[in-house]
C-alpha cells in the first residue's frame, strides 16, 4: 500500500507559485516596509533588570543601531497574581501579567510616529524549594519581556509603512 498522495503533492508543489503570484513580500525583504526599521531604532537606555531584557530582544529582532533615526520609549509594569490555591490555602502557582506601553519617535523631530500597548503574561510554580522558586520566578519574568519585546516588533512591522519615507 503506497502512501502517496497526488493531491498533497499538488497542493505542496502550488504553494510557493501562489505566494508569489499574490504579491507577498516578506516584511524585512529588500523592498519591504520594515526594512526601514533595520538598525535605526535606539531604545531608550533601560533602568530594570525587566527592561533590559526587554531591550536586549528588541535589539535582537530589529538590530543595534548605528546611526538611528528613530527612539523607541517603552513603559514595562508587571503584577503578580496567584491562581492555584490548595486546600489549606496555600498559591502553587503564579502568573506574571505584563503590559508595555511603546512609542516610536523621530529623533531629529521629537514627534512621536507610532505607539501602542502590549500585554501577556506567563506564570510559575511555587511549590519548590525557596530557591528554586526565585529561579523560576526570574526566568518567567525573562520569557515575558521576550514576548512583550516581540510583540512590540511585531506591532512596528505591521505599522511600519506609516512611517514617513
Amino acid at each position: 500500500m503506497s502512501s502517496f498522495d497526488r493531491r498533497s503533492f499538488l497542493r505542496l508543489t502550488a504553494a510557493p507559485l501562489l505566494l508569489a503570484g499574490c504579491g507577498f513580500e516578506p516584511a524585512f525583504g529588500p523592498n519591504g516596509a520594515a526594512r526601514t526599521l533595520l538598525g535605526q531604532v535606539l531604545v531608550d537606555e533601560p533602568t530594570t533588570s525587566d527592561g533590559f531584557v526587554l531591550t536586549r530582544q528588541l535589539e535582537h529582532r530589529l538590530g543595534r543601531a548605528a546611526n538611528p533615526r528613530y527612539g523607541l520609549s517603552v513603559a514595562i509594569t508587571t503584577e503578580k497574581e496567584g491562581v492555584a490555591l490548595t486546600a489549606d490555602n496555600r498559591t502553587t502557582r503564579i502568573d506574571i501579567l505584563g503590559q508595555a506601553t511603546w512609542a516610536l519617535r523621530a529623533l531629529d523631530s521629537k514627534e512621536v510616529l507610532l505607539s501602542g500597548k502590549v500585554d501577556n503574561f506567563t506564570g510559575y510554580s511555587t511549590t519548590g524549594a525557596t530557591v528554586s522558586e526565585l529561579a523560576a520566578e526570574r526566568d518567567a519574568r525573562r520569557r515575558l519581556m521576550i514576548i512583550l519585546a516581540d510583540q512590540i516588533t511585531l506591532a512596528l512591522t505591521a505599522q511600519a509603512s506609516e512611517l514617513p519615507a
